[in-house]
């Protein structure tokens, strides 16, 4: 009886951290699984590749513009992300799940984030790592594998990601 209060508890506790730990049954890739290929179309025209990657640390990032955790953790991604690791092999891509162009441009202008975002209006993209939830932040490594997962937003998982983050950039 003990053990299996134990591992409830231990179940509870991975599970409220955010990281994908195989409780998070909305999540369809795992940590060390070779990022999913795919073409992204960039908010101010033109696209990307998962393959124009190679030998950079990526931080992608799903949102929505009607998600208040997603804006909570948007204020702190400008300063204590971008400038952070600006100049190292480093990408932040924020991908706006399901929003139109017309929603992703008022909402820039309303907060004034200019980073690098794609666009997602069918699900297409988000589908490849999850089913549901967001903000969602996958670390991707310089091979190309997703190293680190999160769901949610709390100050804790934001400063953890950063963390991780420069563990990655440091690693040779």
């Amino acid at each position: 009886m003990k053990t299996r209060l134990f591992t409830i508890a231990c179940a509870a506790f991975l599970g409220m951290t955010g990281r994908a730990t195989g409780q998070d049954r909305e999540v369809v890739v795992k940590v060390g699984d070779s990022v999913p290929g795919f073409e992204v179309e960039l908010f101010g025209g033109g696209k990307m590749t998962t393959g124009e990657w190679r030998g950079k640390v990526v931080l992608l990032n799903f949102w929505a513009t009607w998600c208040p955790p997603c804006i909570e953790e948007f204020r702190r991604v400008e300063k204590e992300i971008i400038k952070r690791f600006e100049g190292r092999d480093f990408l932040f891509l924020a991908i706006s799940r399901e929003d139109t162009r017309e929603q992703i441009e008022a909402f820039r202008e309303k907060t004034g984030h200019r980073f690098l975002m794609g666009l997602d209006p069918e699900r297409k993209i988000f589908s490849k790592f999850a089913s549901a939830t967001i903000p969602r932040n996958f670390i991707i490594n310089k091979e190309g594998k997703i190293a680190y997962m999160t769901h949610g937003y709390t100050a804790k998982r934001f400063d953890e990601m950063v963390h991780f983050i420069d563990t990655l950039l440091d690693v040779p």
